[in-house]
C-alpha cells in the first residue's frame, strides 16, 4: 500500500537517512529506494547502479543512492483531483525587482545572441516561499496532479530535499535500445485547444533537435527522429520530438556527456551559453536543470515457456535499464523556505516581457501544489 511506503519514507527522513520515492510517467506505481546509512556516495562513472541525482554543472559530483532497500506500492486510489484548468491558482506576489531583473537578464541575453556569442541561452530564476504542510504531503499532491510526469521526492541529509514533476526525458537505455526527446517551446493551455506555434518556438525547438541528433550520430545506429508534436504537461504545452536508435551500453557515459546539459536547459553552443548563465543569473542552479533517475537497474524477464525453451531450459533474460529525467518543474525544501525554480529559452526573436510571463506560467506547476488544501 502507498501509505506503508510513505510511512517508511517518513521513518527514513526522521532518522536522517537518504531515500527517494518516484513514479514514472503514466504508471500507477510508486517506487522507493532507501539507503542503510547516511554516507554520501557519488557516481564517478556510469557503471554503478542506483538512483543518481546530478547537478546542472556537469563538472560537479553526482550523488548516488544505492539499491540497499527497495519497495514498490500501487497508488491504490483513483486520481480525483480537479483538472489543472479547474484548480484555483496559487497566490504568490512577485517583488517588482524580480520582474525587472529577469527582463533585464533576458535583454542582455538577446544582445549577446545578436552579437553572435551564442544562438540560444536558457535563463532561469527562483522563487522563495514559506513552507506549508510536509514534504511527503506535497509529494502525494504531485502524484495526484501530474500522473504523466516523472514525480519524485529525494532526500539526503548532506545535500537536501528536492521534489518535482518533470515532463522531460533525458534518455532511456534498455539493453541496446536508446530513446530520448527534444523538448522546447512553451504555451499555456487554453480551453484544451491545440497550440499554434510561432517562429520563435519552432526555431528554439529545432535547435535542440539538431543538437541531439548531431551529438548521437556517431554513437547511435539506426537513428530515428519523429516529426515535432505538441505535448501537454499539466497546464502547459511543449513542442516535442522523439529520437531513438540502438547503441552499446558501454557508450552510456559518453552519450550523457554529450547530452547534458542540452540546449533545452542551457543553450547553444553549450560552453558560451553555460558561461553566460553562471555569470549573469545571479544564483546557483544547484540540481535544477540537472538530471535524476535509475542507473543500471538489472531485471530478470521471464520468457514464454515454449517447447523449444523447455528443451534448452532457457526461460529468462536479464535486462539492463537506465532511465534519466531532466530536473525541471522542481522545488527545493530548505528549512522554513521552499525554493521553486523556473526558466525559459531565449533566442533572437524573444520578447522579454513574454519570457517573464512564460516563467510565471511554468511556476504555477509547483505553486498550485503548494497551495493550502
Amino acid at each position: 500500500m502507498l501509505s506503508n511506503l510513505l510511512q517508511r519514507a517518513f521513518t527514513q527522513y526522521s532518522h536522517e537517512k537518504p531515500f527517494v520515492l518516484y513514479q514514472k510517467p503514466n504508471e500507477n506505481v510508486v517506487h522507493g529506494i532507501f539507503q542503510k546509512n547516511d554516507d554520501l556516495y557519488t557516481a564517478e562513472d556510469f557503471t554503478v547502479s542506483g538512483f543518481v541525482f546530478a547537478p546542472f554543472d556537469a563538472s560537479l559530483p553526482r550523488v548516488l543512492i544505492p539499491f540497499d532497500e527497495r519497495m514498490l506500492a500501487p497508488i491504490g486510489y483513483q486520481r480525483i483531483s480537479k483538472s489543472q484548468e479547474e484548480r484555483s491558482e496559487a497566490v504568490h506576489l512577485e517583488m517588482p525587482s524580480a520582474k525587472e531583473f529577469h527582463i533585464q537578464l533576458v535583454e542582455k541575453g538577446i544582445r549577446n545572441i545578436k552579437a553572435d556569442l551564442f544562438k540560444k541561452v536558457v535563463l532561469s530564476r527562483k522563487l522563495e516561499l514559506d513552507t506549508e504542510g510536509t514534504p511527503l504531503d506535497t509529494f502525494e499532491r504531485l502524484l495526484d496532479t501530474y500522473p504523466s510526469a516523472f514525480c519524485y521526492i529525494w532526500y539526503h541529509p548532506k545535500v537536501g530535499l528536492w521534489l518535482g514533476a518533470t515532463p522531460e526525458l533525458l534518455l532511456n537505455l534498455n539493453n541496446q535500445r536508446l530513446s530520448t526527446m527534444s523538448l522546447a517551446g512553451t504555451q499555456a493551455v487554453r480551453n484544451n485547444l491545440e497550440p499554434e506555434w510561432n517562429q520563435k518556438e519552432i526555431v528554439e525547438q529545432q535547435y535542440v533537435t539538431e543538437y541531439i541528433t548531431k551529438s548521437l550520430a556517431s554513437k547511435v545506429e539506426h537513428l530515428e527522429v519523429s516529426e515535432p508534436a505538441s505535448l501537454k504537461a499539466g497546464k502547459l504545452w511543449h513542442l516535442c520530438t522523439y529520437i531513438s536508435g540502438r547503441t552499446e551500453p558501454s557508450r552510456l557515459a559518453s552519450i550523457i556527456k554529450e547530452l547534458h546539459p542540452t540546449p533545452a536547459v542551457c543553450g547553444l553552443p553549450k560552453l558560451p551559453a553555460k558561461k553566460f548563465i553562471q555569470l549573469h543569473e545571479n544564483y546557483d542552479r544547484s540540481y535544477y536543470t540537472g538530471f535524476l533517475g535509475i542507473l543500471n537497474d538489472k531485471e530478470r524477464v521471464e520468457r514464454s515457456k515454449t517447447r523449444r525453451n523447455q528443451e534448452h531450459k532457457a526461460y529468462a533474460a536479464v535486462t539492463n535499464s537506465t532511465s534519466l529525467y531532466v530536473n525541471l518543474r522542481c522545488m527545493q525544501w530548505k528549512g522554513e523556505k521552499i525554493w521553486v525554480y523556473v526558466g525559459g529559452g531565449i533566442t533572437a526573436d524573444s520578447v522579454p516581457e513574454s519570457e517573464w510571463e512564460e516563467t510565471s506560467n511554468k511556476s504555477a506547476t509547483m505553486l498550485n501544489i503548494l497551495q493550502k488544501k
